[in-house]
C-alpha cells in the first residue's frame, strides 16, 4: 500500500521540471547541431554572396548607358564651368527592376537555412545531428518555404503599397493648384495618414504569419502553413510570445547590420577608386562604393543572425503547437499528491 510513493517520486521531478525558454531551446539545439548548421550557413551565405555579386555586376552593365550619360553631362557642365548635379531617377528604375531578383535570392537563402534549423529543432538538443535527411526532402522543404514567402508577401504588402500610391496621388506635391483635397482639411489629413495606418496593419499581419516558414519546413503546404501560423498567433498567449521574440531579434539584426556596415565603410573609397580607375567613370565607382559596405553588412548579418532567428521561430512554433495539442493530464489527484 505504501509502495505507491516511489513511483510518484520518479514522476514528480519530470512533471515539475521547468520548461526551457524558446531562445534557450534554440541556442541549445543550434549548439548541439552546430556542425550541420554552420556548414549550411557558410554554404548558403557563400553561394548567395557569389550570386548577389553576379547580379550586381549584371545590373551595373544594364545601367552603364546611364553612367555614360552622367559622365558626358559632367564633362559638358565642366566645360561650361557650371556645377553638375546628376539625376539618379534612371538608376532607381534599373534598381527597382532588379529588386525582385535580389528578393528571390534573399528568400531562397533564408528558406534553405529555415529548413536546416527546423530539422535541427525537430531532432532536439539530445538527438544526433540530422544530416541524414534526403536531398528530395530538403528540396521539398525549400520549395514549401519559398511558396510561403511568396504567398505571405502577396498577403501583407499590396495593401500598404496601394494605399501609399493612392495617398500620394491625392496629396502629393506634384499636383497642380486645383488639388483634389484641400490642404489642412480633415479628409486631407486622414488620407495623408492612411499609409502609416496601412503599414501598421501590414506589420500586425506579418507578425501573425511569422511562424508559417517553420510550419512549411515541417512539410505543410503554403496555405496550410499560413493558416497554422495565424491560428497559433491569435491565441491568449501566442501573439504576446511572437511579439516578445520578434522585437529582440529585429533589434539584434538591425544592430548587427548597422555595426558591420560601419566597420566596412573603409571599403567605400577603395572600391570607388578601383572601379573608377578601371573604367574611367566616376559615377559607376561612386555607386559601387556606396553598395560595397551594404553588401558586406547584409552577408555578415545573415551569417550571424539568420540561424538564430530561424531556429528561434522554429522552436516557438514547436512549443505553441505542442502546448495546443498536448493532452490534459488524466491522472487522478491521488496519484500526484500521494
Amino acid at each position: 500500500m505504501t509502495h505507491r510513493t516511489p513511483p510518484d517520486r520518479t514522476t514528480q521531478p519530470t512533471e515539475a521540471r521547468p520548461q526551457r525558454g524558446v531562445t534557450a531551446t534554440a541556442f541549445a539545439v543550434l549548439r548541439r547541431h552546430r556542425g550541420a548548421v554552420a556548414a549550411a550557413t557558410v554554404r548558403v551565405v557563400s553561394l548567395s554572396g557569389l550570386a548577389g555579386l553576379l547580379m550586381t555586376a549584371v545590373t551595373f552593365a544594364l545601367a552603364w548607358p546611364v553612367f555614360t550619360h552622367m559622365r558626358t553631362e559632367q564633362i559638358r557642365y565642366h566645360q561650361l564651368e557650371d556645377p553638375y548635379l546628376h539625376d539618379p531617377t534612371e538608376l532607381v528604375r534599373v534598381a527597382l527592376g532588379a529588386l525582385p531578383l535580389f528578393l528571390l535570392l534573399l528568400c531562397t537563402g533564408s528558406a534553405a537555412l529555415q529548413g536546416v534549423c527546423s530539422r535541427a529543432i525537430a531532432a532536439g538538443a539530445d538527438a544526433p545531428s540530422a544530416e541524414d535527411r534526403s536531398r528530395t526532402a530538403a528540396s521539398g522543404t525549400l520549395r514549401g518555404v519559398l511558396a510561403v514567402y511568396a504567398l505571405r508577401g502577396l498577403i501583407v504588402w499590396p495593401l500598404p503599397l496601394l494605399v501609399s500610391a493612392v495617398a500620394h496621388g491625392l496629396t502629393g506635391y506634384q499636383l497642380d493648384t486645383p488639388e483634389p483635397l484641400e490642404r489642412g482639411s480633415l479628409p486631407y489629413t486622414l488620407v495623408a495618414a492612411s499609409p502609416a495606418a496601412a503599414v501598421l496593419v501590414a506589420v500586425l499581419v506579418r507578425l501573425a504569419l511569422s511562424l508559417a516558414p517553420a510550419a512549411a519546413a515541417e512539410g505543410l503546404g503554403a496555405r496550410a502553413a499560413l493558416r497554422r501560423s495565424w491560428s497559433l498567433t491569435w491565441t491568449r498567449t501566442g501573439g504576446a510570445r511572437v511579439l516578445a521574440l520578434a522585437l529582440p531579434l529585429a533589434a539584434l539584426t538591425a544592430g548587427v547590420l548597422r555595426l558591420v556596415v560601419e566597420l566596412a565603410l573603409p571599403l567605400r573609397p577603395l572600391v570607388r577608386a578601383l572601379l573608377e580607375g578601371a573604367t574611367g567613370n566616376f559615377f559607376a565607382g561612386y555607386y559601387a562604393g556606396i553598395l560595397a559596405p551594404v553588401i558586406v553588412g547584409i552577408l555578415v548579418t545573415a551569417a550571424l543572425t539568420f540561424p538564430l532567428t530561424c531556429g528561434a521561430f522554429a522552436a516557438l512554433h514547436d512549443r505553441l503547437r505542442s502546448s495546443r495539442t498536448a493532452p490534459r493530464p488524466a491522472g487522478g489527484p491521488a496519484t500526484s499528491t500521494a
